[in-house]
């Protein structure tokens, strides 16, 4: 499937992706918000592993295993972007911000 970011990037994510994403359990009932945290984040990271990826965040309160941010990682190839993996976290990863809301 097809998403757009808050640049207006078109971002794959393949099925074999979203069913890696689910594995975590947290993230079933919540990968509806992958969709949200692409398009409205608080803030994007660019990875310092990783000169191609990119960090997207955005803070959920009220969650289950209580309040967090949801972070996509998405992989910006020449003509290509694609999220690699989505998970929960307590705070953003340092690094340098490339966008903030």
């Amino acid at each position: 499937m097809n998403l757009t970011d808050y640049a207006g990037n078109v971002i794959r994510l393949t099925d074999e992706r979203l069913a890696h994403i689910k594995e975590h359990p947290e993230m079933t009932l919540h990968a509806e918000k992958i969709n949200e945290t692409l398009a409205d984040p608080e803030v994007v990271v660019r990875s310092k592993s990783d000169d191609e990826a990119r960090l997207y965040y955005r803070h959920y309160a009220g969650l289950p295993i209580g309040n967090k941010y949801m972070c996509i990682v998405v992989k910006f190839k020449e003509a290509d972007a694609f999220v690699i993996t989505a998970y929960f976290t307590d705070s953003i990863k340092k690094g340098e911000a490339i966008w903030r809301k």
